[in-house]
């Protein structure tokens, strides 16, 4: 019997598929079998028990010291609801709806409540929750913008106000280790821990002034931190929890606290209903914008105040010719022979003076510099 060489051809073809097939259905019934025998081949054992805890032992010194601190300090931090009135058109009446939410602490046993500014900022209204989840509506008694410091009052039972120990920030030393707690994404009474990652840091303000002395730290620091305290490890607050740099908005190892020895400073004017003075000039200033676009570096005087301390000291505005032309004011470019190439820097090295003091200023005046000597005064 004679055979075409092409059918021979194509059966040399099948037979390697054939084989192929074979081994793929094969290696597909392994794995069923190995498959059910886990879920269906265990073999049971009716005399099971739980297992005998093993003994711990006393936990280690570090782990006592927190565990203290977090008692001792956790009843003084607070969760702080801010409030938005919205009217209800159908029933004629106010509705408050939760817009946000931060931490703080007790200051003393009179209901004074310390948090950041920014957390109550654009509120109608507040409430307070304490340790022991009452919730007393808050009173706004005043603020400092500028340090993004604020204060609010509840009318609770003293029982149930312990003031939180209050530390100093003038000795602090990066690599110590320190302690936070507040209420981030709502979850209250959290406590993290870290060090002191760097000091003297810089940070903006609400209202866009530098806050200087900023303490740095890798403590977890999140959105509804900010207000709570930061604490060394005697548990005494150096610092506000402000801020966090992350892309994400989340943690990401790095958080900010304002200083407490600031905040020791503004919180009992705030009490007391003193008017918060910053040491200034008496001057408006312009945009930084505006003097970098006419190709200036420095802080431009648009006007400035009569008989204030830079009305005394000689220094010019801005102002108009006969022709009505305008005529550019001082450029305030140093102070203290520290450049000022901008309205922070002059911020900067305002915060480092108090009211009364001289300060010398270097100004450019019709393309001259002109040394003058300004007693500052107290500003709002």
């Amino acid at each position: 019997m004679e055979y075409d060489r092409r059918d021979l051809h194509r059966a040399g073809r099948v037979q390697p598929q054939l084989w192929l097939t074979i081994l793929l259905l094969v290696l597909v019934g392994l794995l069923l079998y190995r498959e059910a025998r886990f879920w269906f081949g265990a073999v049971h054992y009716q005399g099971a028990q739980p297992r005998a805890v093993t003994a711990r032992g006393d936990l280690a010194v570090d782990e006592e010291s927190m565990i203290d601190l977090f008692k001792a300090v956790s009843p003084s931090v607070v969760y702080i609801t801010s409030i938005a009135v919205q009217q209800d058109l159908f029933r004629f009446r106010a509705l408050e709806v939760p817009q946000g939410a931060g931490s703080g602490f007790i200051w003393d046993e009179n209901g004074y409540v310390v948090t950041n500014y920014h957390v109550i900022a654009d509120a109608q209204g507040a409430r307070v929750t304490l340790a022991d989840q009452s919730i007393w509506p808050a009173q706004f008694v005043g603020a400092e913008p500028d340090k993004d410091i604020a204060v609010l009052k509840i009318d609770a039972p003293k029982n149930l106000l312990p003031p939180i120990a209050i530390g100093t920030s003038q000795d602090l030393q990066v690599g110590q280790k320190v302690f936070a707690i507040g209420n981030p994404f709502g979850f209250d009474q959290t406590l993290t821990t870290g060090v002191i990652s760097g000091l003297g840091r810089e940070i903006v303000s609400a209202t866009r002034r530098p806050i200087q002395g900023v303490i740095q730290t890798d403590a977890a620091i999140n959105p509804g931190n900010s207000g709570g305290p930061l604490l060394d490890s005697a548990g005494r607050v150096i610092g506000i929890n402000t801020a966090i740099v992350s892309p994400s908005g989340a943690y990401a190892g790095i958080g900010f606290a304002v200083p407490v020895d600031v905040v020791n400073r503004i919180v009992p004017q705030i009490i007391s209903g003193q008017e918060i003075q910053k040491p200034g000039l008496g001057i408006q200033i312009a945009e930084d914008s505006v003097v970098s676009r006419m190709g200036l570096e420095g802080v431009l005087i648009l006007s400035v105040t009569p008989a204030s301390a830079a009305d005394k000291a000689g220094l010019r505005p801005t102002g108009r010719d006969a022709r009505g032309r305008i005529i550019l004011g001082d450029l305030i470019i140093a102070a203290e022979d520290k450049p000022v190439r901008n309205t922070n820097d002059l911020f900067r090295i305002l915060d480092n003076h108090e009211v009364g003091d001289a300060l010398s200023l270097t100004v450019l005046r019709d393309e001259r510099k002109v040394e003058l000597k300004v007693t500052l005064q107290g500003v709002l």
